[in-house]
């Protein structure tokens, strides 16, 4: 097959993506991209061969090439998938009676740890900015965000109606999988949230339930609340970019660092899995390090 016909095929099979099955133009363009790479990689392999001559070590060599060459393992997650579906189609529309790309999977990326802050950052973020109405209530969600671990839509999904158990010490919220689960919430928390409440219906219309509410009286949406926690980041000059998740990430690191209880830390965050939780155990290799050269008898260097 010469690359002219590789290409008439490539380019058949993305004018059915782009018209029959109506993907964006750019899924298609990430369609061709990776196809293209796949017909560059057949005629460094063997010249004028077909489609129909690769075999599986012939796509486990290609990955490997690609992985050299910088391409993370979710990178060519995408690859292989997008040269899957093409096989696919070959295998409808040409003789091709095997998908060489089937039992091929690509190597496992590196897991990146979350970002969390650190406790004096995490002071420094909830230190209070005033006490106007909106600074109340951001006081008393970014509080509440930290204390408890909330995700983002538990925290904007929160309804006056569980105002009371918040105040005496925890709260129930509705996680992924429709799971229920019960919260601690600290002190400050109670604090920021009962100040809040005391104010909440100079700006909350009459019949509305949420807890947190915008300046229109209504239920404050998710980006929002991602927008003022970003700006209270840049006020309190912090480094990072404040978002959510990063409260519940140091949430959990904090609060594991201190009680070294895991199955804690997975109950509070609504983890389905134990490993979902792991990867906190790995947020602070300096605070890890420093037990273990106090700890270990044959850690410490020998005096000079």
């Amino acid at each position: 097959m010469t690359v002219g016909a590789r290409t008439t095929r490539v380019n058949a099979y993305l004018d059915e993506l782009a018209k029959q099955r109506r993907l964006s133009a750019h899924t298609v363009r990430s369609y061709r991209h990776d196809l293209e790479l796949l017909c560059s990689l057949i005629g460094e392999l063997a010249g004028d061969c077909g489609f129909a001559a690769i075999e599986s070590h012939h796509v486990r060599r290609f990955v490997a090439q690609l992985h050299a060459r910088g391409l993370g393992g979710r990178s060519l997650g995408r690859t292989l998938s997008a040269w899957r579906g093409f096989y696919r189609w070959l295998g409808q529309h040409d003789s091709i009676t095997r998908n060489p790309v089937e039992s091929v999977r690509p190597p496992k990326s590196r897991k990146a740890l979350p970002k969390a802050l650190s406790p004096d950052e995490a002071s420094r973020l909830l230190e209070t900015e005033g006490d106007g109405l909106l600074q109340l209530r951001d006081q008393a969600m970014f509080e509440l965000f930290y204390s408890s671990g909330l995700r983002l839509a538990e925290l904007a999904a929160l309804n006056l109606s569980c105002l009371e158990d918040l105040l005496a010490g925890e709260v129930r919220v509705v996680g992924k999988r429709s799971k229920l689960r019960l919260v601690p919430v600290g002190s400050k928390a109670r604090e920021a949230v009962s100040l809040w409440a005391a104010q909440r219906n100079k700006l909350a219309t009459a019949d509305e339930t949420a807890l947190f509410v915008s300046q229109r009286g209504t239920r404050l949406g998710m980006r929002m609340i991602q927008l003022r926690l970003h700006r209270r980041g840049l006020v309190q000059g912090l480094p990072a970019r404040v978002h959510p998740h990063m409260l519940r990430h140091s949430f959990a690191s904090h609060v594991l660092q201190s009680s070294g209880d895991l199955r804690a830390v997975q109950e509070m965050l609504g983890h389905a899995s134990i490993a979902s939780t792991q990867v906190y155990t790995h947020l602070d290799f300096q605070h890890l390090a420093a037990v273990y050269d106090q700890a270990h008898p044959r850690a410490r260097r020998k005096p000079e």
